[in-house]
């Protein structure tokens, strides 16, 4: 299962960060973001995960696959 939403097709991004130096262990400067995908069943009894935005907004209701 990848990490991305089928119906709005969000997916991961990449962020940057302030590098903050704590005695310069393990300085990373990117951060990937992934979006908040949850379990729903659609109306055909078949379960997908997508972002909480279409779930918000009950897209899930009238996808078609």
């Amino acid at each position: 299962m990848s990490k991305h939403c089928p119906i709005c097709e969000k997916g991961s991004k990449m962020g940057g960060k302030r590098n903050l130096l704590r005695g310069k262990y393990n300085p990373t400067k990117h951060v990937r973001k992934y979006p908040n995908l949850q379990w729903v069943t659609l109306p055909t009894k078949k379960r997908i995960k997508i972002c909480t935005s279409c779930l918000k907004k009950n897209r899930h209701l009238t996808w078609k696959e």
